[in-house]
């Protein structure tokens, strides 16, 4: 044991003792760093991903001001150098997303999918904590009605489960987002109908959208609520405040095809997307559209924020 400890802190003997203290923490927050990203390798958790950036960042920022101070190539406080690389890391970071815009705008990749029945009952994965989650759907009284699927990428599926309560009045979407890993994330949204024509919409959705909605969807965004039972008593709480709710008669697949369809047309006609003939040209996303997303993707990557939607 005592040599295990010298060898761990041997390479620390080359600091002198003011630059020890930001070692001391930047050296355990890269092991934490390294164990959120394995952990969440396995649980594809937007909320933990969420905390492993900031770390990450704080990491990247406060290892540059070291290295700096500790090869002399600045006379700068820690602090000056600190906020440096913390602001070049942002500079940095936004290069890379809104080259990952671009490079999503030019590309063959569907925006708004059509999904296909799924007839194979092969969209929930095997695993502990999404029978955990099937369970706690039916416990809450919705029943399976449909499984959808949307071919995003060669052999790449985007799987939606579809569910209503008994009464007809409150549609559940979860949804399979494959991850580059190979894990899944599942996403939850919520929709009722009213009697004044409104679609009420509560989700988790932590993907950035960025766009446009119809006017008469009233969307609440909570990227962080993963709990389905946190988001099922905000919807509902949301329902008793404000509206009447009426019964869904058509089919998930139909309405869920249609509003990708609208979703297209709206964001067209406002800017968001270009017209069609601009896309071999100029990509299917505006500047402005594309100014959106950045945005709306650095809050969702950092804050756990989507857009207000309202």
């Amino acid at each position: 044991m005592p040599a295990m400890i010298l060898s761990a802190v041997e390479p620390l003997a080359g600091y002198a003792p003011e630059e020890l203290i930001p070692m001391l923490v930047l050296i355990p927050a890269m092991v934490v760093s390294l164990l959120l990203m394995r952990w969440n390798q396995q649980l594809a958790s937007p909320v933990l991903a969420i905390v492993n950036r900031w770390l990450r960042w704080g990491i990247l920022a406060g290892g540059g001001a070291q290295l700096s101070l500790h090869f002399e190539w600045t006379e700068r406080p820690y602090a000056v150098l600190f906020a440096v690389f913390f602001i070049g890391w942002f500079i940095l970071e936004s290069i890379y997303h809104w080259l990952a815009i671009h490079a999503m705008s030019v590309s063959p990749l569907p925006l708004f999918p059509r999904f296909t029945v799924s007839r194979g009952g092969d969209e929930w994965p095997v695993q502990a904590r999404f029978l955990k989650l099937r369970d706690q759907i039916r416990a809450a009284g919705f029943k399976q009605v449909q499984s959808l699927r949307a071919e995003v990428a060669t052999g790449i599926y985007l799987r939606v489960s579809t569910f209503q309560t008994s009464d007809n009045t409150t549609r559940l979407q979860v949804t399979f987002v494959p991850q580059p890993m190979g894990t899944v994330t599942v996403c939850l949204q919520l929709a009722t109908l009213t009697t004044t024509g409104d679609r009420i919409v509560t989700d988790n959705h932590y993907l950035p959208f960025a766009g446009f909605y119809p006017e008469n969807w009233h969307l609440d965004r909570l990227p962080c609520v993963r709990a389905f039972f946190g988001l099922l008593k905000r919807h509902r709480a949301r329902l008793t405040a404000a509206w009447t709710p009426i019964a869904w008669t058509n089919e998930p697949l139909d309405d869920l095809n249609a509003q990708q369809s609208e979703l297209e047309r709206i964001n067209t006609e406002l800017g968001f997307l270009l017209p069609r003939s601009d896309h071999e040209e100029h990509g299917r996303i505006s500047h402005e559209g594309r100014y959106r997303v950045w945005k709306e993707m650095f809050t969702l990557n950092y804050f756990g924020r989507a857009a207000h939607y309202e």
